[in-house]
């Protein structure tokens, strides 16, 4: 759910961000709006209409991606350990509704959301308390919903590059997309569909339309992994 540290450090950290892509010559703001329309794009594919459905964005930071989210969902919640991080995400996005937590149990009830997804949060993870983070991801959604992670991919030259430049992203263990998967189906989860993302920085159709024909290539910057939650189990009582 992110991690502490960056509270107090919000503009630092924007501004950290941007530095490590600058050889990409694209604003932090073109990837996170790949990645929200990917989002609202596999939520109409495998759910149905997006404005029926309630979404949960863990690890929500100051809510950039949630920019791009807002109004395009029946109810969208962020949630993140950084309480400036999360206020300032409130204000900038009045209609998303924002909480902070502990680190430890989001503050919701058992399959609260149809969808809970979290971009670039398992690499900030440790990487023996994944699993878990993955079981309380699976926890508030409800059966037959959705959980998506996306990823930086560890695959990627550039990718590691930028990480590298990134001070907050110092000491990170990037992951494949297999070991993305393998967080959600050890946490319970069926998988439904993994692919990579952005291979290319151009900011048009045509780019797009290159992502999807190559997206089960493991080059693109990012990837992308949706599984599903199983149906509820009949009481035995």
């Amino acid at each position: 759910m992110g991690t502490a540290q960056f509270d107090g450090h919000v503009d630092a950290y924007c501004d950290e961000v941007q530095s490590s892509i600058s050889f990409s010559g694209q604003e932090v703001a073109f990837f996170h709006q790949v990645k929200a329309d990917t989002l609202v794009a596999l939520t109409t594919r495998l759910l149905g209409d997006p404005a029926r459905q309630r979404v949960l964005d863990v690890g929500c930071g100051v809510g950039s991606i949630d920019r791009f989210l807002s109004g395009r969902f029946a109810h969208l919640c962020g949630v993140d350990t950084a309480p400036e991080a999360v206020r300032r995400g409130g204000r900038e996005n009045p209609g998303v509704t924002y909480a902070a937590a502990d680190g430890g149990l989001l503050p919701f009830a058992d399959a609260s959301f149809d969808v809970v997804f979290a971009v670039c949060v398992l690499h900030h993870v440790v990487p023996g308390r994944r699993i878990d983070f993955g079981f309380e991801l699976a926890r508030v959604v409800r059966p037959g919903g959705l959980v998506a992670v996306f990823e930086h991919n560890a695959l990627n030259p550039l990718t590691r590059l930028a990480v590298s430049r990134c001070e907050f992203d110092e000491g990170v263990v990037l992951l494949t997309r297999g070991a993305s998967t393998r967080v959600l189906t050890g946490a319970g989860l069926d998988p439904v569909e993994a692919r990579d993302v952005i291979f290319t920085p151009f900011d048009h159709q045509l780019a797009r339309r290159f992502d999807q024909v190559m997206g089960r290539v493991p080059l693109g910057a990012q990837h992308y992994v949706v599984a599903r939650r199983g149906p509820a189990q009949p009481s035995s009582g």
